[in-house]
Order: structure tokens, then C-alpha cells, then sequence
């Protein structure tokens, strides 16, 4: 087998890991919970412009009380689930990219507790956007760019 040889300058970077092979520092919660949010206003933006690829006002409005229904049912289930598996785990927290260190049968909770709580979160947060942009787009006036055809 051959091996890539480093000609430049620059020292190669090291990953951090335990004795385990797992990344450092491990996951927070804190953390997890920072980046769901931010990509939760993401995903509002891109059902924001989403929106407008539904022509009829009708179907609009139903694609957008639909994303708000599956997002509050999905953020209830996955933060509860999520953050039960986050206790259970005592710590124990690890990425996906860590998915090769897993021993045991019941170590894939370690990974899906920050999974569950991260997509939780975005949920939580798109449930109020698509809540929000559904009753924008019900009152809108009838010939404005938001009502629809």
C-alpha cells in the first residue's frame, strides 16, 4: 500500500482524541444547542424562499401549516428523546465522525443524543417561522406577491 508524502512547509495538523480514539473536546450541550438554533433560522429562510415555488395561495398555505405540524411534532420528539439519551450517556457524548469508536451494541446512543437534540432544536425553531409565515401569507392582500395565484 502506498502512503502520500507531505512535501509542503507547513507541520500537519493532529487531531486531539483519548485513549478511545475520540475527538476532543467532547460535545456540550450548550454547543449542540447553538448550532440547532442557527440552523433552524436557516432552514426558515430556505422555507421562506421555498414558499414562493408553491403558486396557488391554497396549497400554499397547506405546505406551510404541514411544515409547521411535522416540525412541532419532530422538535417535541426529538428534544425529549434526545436530551433522555444525553442523560443516559453521562458524558459520554461523541460525533458522528467518532461512529468507528462505538464498542457495543448500545453505544449508537452516544452519537444520536447530540443528532436528536441539534435537529430537535432546528425544529423548535422552524415551527414558529412556518406558524408564523403560514398567517402572513393567510392575510395577505389578494393581489400582493405573498397571497399566491
Amino acid at each position: 500500500m502506498m502512503r502520500t508524502q507531505r512535501t509542503g512547509a507547513a507541520p500537519a495538523t493532529h487531531v486531539v482524541t483519548d485513549e478511545d480514539g475520540v475527538r476532543l473536546p467532547r460535545l456540550r450541550f450548550k454547543d449542540v444547542v447553538v448550532r440547532g438554533a442557527v440552523q433552524g433560522i436557516a432552514a426558515v429562510v430556505l422555507l421562506f424562499v421555498g414558499m414562493f415555488f408553491v403558486a396557488d395561495h391554497h396549497d400554499r398555505e397547506t405546505f406551510l401549516a404541514v411544515v409547521g405540524g411535522f416540525s412541532a411534532v419532530f422538535a417535541g420528539t426529538g428534544i425529549v428523546f434526545g436530551g433522555f439519551f444525553w442523560a443516559v450517556c453521562a458524558g459520554d457524548i461523541r460525533r458522528w465522525r467518532d461512529w468507528r469508536t462505538i464498542t457495543g451494541q448500545t453505544g449508537g446512543v452516544m452519537i444520536m443524543a447530540p443528532v436528536l437534540v441539534r435537529s430537535g432544536v432546528l425544529a423548535l425553531v422552524l415551527f414558529p417561522g412556518a406558524l408564523g409565515l403560514y398567517h402572513l401569507v393567510d392575510n395577505a392582500a389578494y393581489d400582493s406577491w405573498l397571497y399566491g395565484s
